[in-house]
């Protein structure tokens, strides 16, 4: 597949992944990539990465004649920045994004692109690293990343054929699934991870522990805590646009360590071992079966 032009809004790790990637792979004419950032300053980075062909301030203009734009803000912008580009919207266009929340991304643009005669197609690359910024993207990022796409009813058949064969020309693993599926398997798989290793960095690093405290925080902790070093903004929205699923999931996993605090007050050696043992076994067999090469 080969687009003219893909328009990529908010350059950053994974905007400017996807950038790389489509370069790498050839999947634009030349000099058809064009990149969408809010801040002046951000120009030089993208010109530096080398991950679009144009930076712009100008959303209008990055997003003119575009056959195929690609969503890379947070979720609480993606709403405006669409209103704001449907002039200079292509008729036939397809727009898709790479938001972690699917369910109300759709709802609300769907009905917005299809009044300027593009399709929206939601999509979520489950790939990316607690950087930020176009500085630390990478054309291998979604390379065998499974890479849902969520289609509606009214979604056109064509334009969620080339959502997911763009996914899969620059690496990934497409699936097809629900939006409100979708929502309810990250807020565990996902959403609930970066809530427990943000408690955790909170909890333990907090300035009323011990000096000594940070000394003794070592690989675990600093593998544990990795992700809670993601952006604020994107993760304050992310847990807002699915905060019921997250909610429930919350409670759920509060009872499970509930039934763990209750063994270690019993002492109950026999339900601590199972604990850990079956623990060990789900992580082992999940990790055998997602066995997959490193990324390029």
């Amino acid at each position: 597949m080969r687009f003219q032009k893909i328009t990529i809004i908010g350059v950053g790790l994974l905007g400017g992944s996807i950038g790389l990637a489509a370069k790498r792979r050839r999947l634009v004419a030349h000099g058809g990539i064009a990149g969408f950032v809010r801040r002046p300053v951000s120009l030089k980075d993208c010109e530096k990465a080398g991950a679009v062909d144009f930076a712009t301030t100008d959303l209008l203009a990055a997003v003119w004649d575009a056959d195929l734009v690609i969503l890379c803000t947070p979720l609480a912008q993606m709403r405006s920045r669409v209103r704001e580009m449907l002039p200079a919207l292509k008729r036939g266009a397809v727009v898709t994004d790479v938001g972690s929340v699917k369910a109300g991304v759709v709802r609300e643009l769907e009905p917005l692109v299809a009044k300027a005669g593009a399709h929206f197609v939601g999509s979520h690359p489950m790939a990316g690293a607690e950087k930020t910024g176009v500085g630390a993207a990478s054309a291998g990022l979604f390379v065998n990343a499974i890479c849902v796409v969520t289609p509606t009813k009214r979604s056109n058949p064509s334009a969620v054929h080339k959502v997911e064969q763009f996914w899969r020309a620059i690496g990934g693993r497409t699936l097809c699934l629900p939006p409100e599926e979708h929502d309810l398997l990250v807020s565990r798989s996902s959403h609930l991870p970066h809530v427990l290793a943000a408690t955790l960095a909170g909890y333990v690093l907090q300035s009323g522990h011990p000096k000594l405290q940070t000394a003794l925080c070592a690989n675990g902790f600093r593998d544990t805590t990795r992700i809670a070093s993601g952006s604020p903004e994107m993760w304050r929205d992310i847990a807002l646009a699915n905060r019921k699923n997250l909610g429930r999931t919350l409670k759920d996993f509060m009872a499970e360590a509930g039934k763990f605090r209750r063994a270690l007050a019993k002492a109950d050696a026999k339900m601590i071992m199972n604990f850990f043992e079956t623990a060990k076994r789900r992580r082992d067999q999940w990790c055998a079966s997602c066995a997959s090469p490193s990324p390029e």
